[in-house]
């Protein structure tokens, strides 16, 4: 059974930095993308980053110049490097991986971690 084990969460100033990490256990075939999404209070989930099987990142408009997504093939892991941030980046994060194999669709989330910016 595959899970997606997030860590790295915690408090800052506003201005700080940290970095998210998400390491799969188990094995996941025909990886498409690999993740970051973030759920604020009474808000939707909403895609904070994003790195596709060939390397291309997407980002919301939200944390483009501040957040940095990258993935180990190795380790079968993605990280979150998030700079510069901002008390409106308080939110629980969640690592997700998107798969596609003998054409079934699959589509794994972690438990998420809290982040919290103070002003």
């Amino acid at each position: 059974q595959v899970q997606l084990v997030e860590s790295g969460g915690g408090a800052v100033q506003a201005g700080g930095s940290l970095k998210l990490s998400c390491v799969v256990s188990g094995t996941i075939f025909g990886i498409t993308a690999m993740n970051w999404y973030r759920q604020a209070p009474e808000k939707t989930r909403e895609l904070v980053a994003s790195v596709t099987e060939g390397g291309t990142t997407n980002y919301a408009d939200s944390v483009k110049g501040r957040f940095t997504i990258s993935r180990d093939n190795i380790k079968d892991a993605v990280y979150l490097q998030m700079n510069r941030l901002k008390p409106e980046d308080t939110a629980v994060y969640y690592c997700n991986i998107k798969a596609v194999r003998l054409g079934i669709h699959t589509d794994d989330w972690g438990l998420g971690t809290q982040v919290t910016v103070s002003a």
